[in-house]
């Protein structure tokens, strides 16, 4: 039986990794570009930008917004999307932290 090692790391290093993984697709790249590119919540067009099927765009919104990273409301029979900038702001604090410390480390580094 496999036993799961996460909770031995922080939650600054889980948190960081779920991050990653949510942008770990393109087609998560591409629908973060289109909410930021028109700067307000958007509903149902997503689907019609992407070269993708309605389910596999929704499992896709549902990554992102499952790691915070976007925000998202029902409006009837349609679903509307944004950016969470706030994450975005978090998550570019602490990766540019862990960065700078694996630079540092690596200034030391006898490689």
């Amino acid at each position: 039986m496999a036993v799961h090692k996460k909770e031995e790391f922080t939650q600054k290093e889980q948190d960081l990794a779920a991050f990653a993984k949510a942008l770990a697709h393109p087609a998560r790249i591409a629908i973060l570009k289109v909410l930021a590119q028109r700067n307000e919540c958007i509903c149902g067009e997503i689907v019609e930008i992407l070269p993708l099927a309605q389910s596999t765009v929704s499992q896709h919104l549902k990554e992102l917004k499952s790691a915070g990273l976007i925000n998202g409301s029902v409006d009837g029979p349609r679903s509307c999307y944004c950016i969470n900038w706030k994450a975005f702001e978090k998550f570019n604090q602490e990766f540019s932290w862990l960065f700078t410390n694996l630079k540092i480390k690596n200034e030391k580094s006898c490689c």
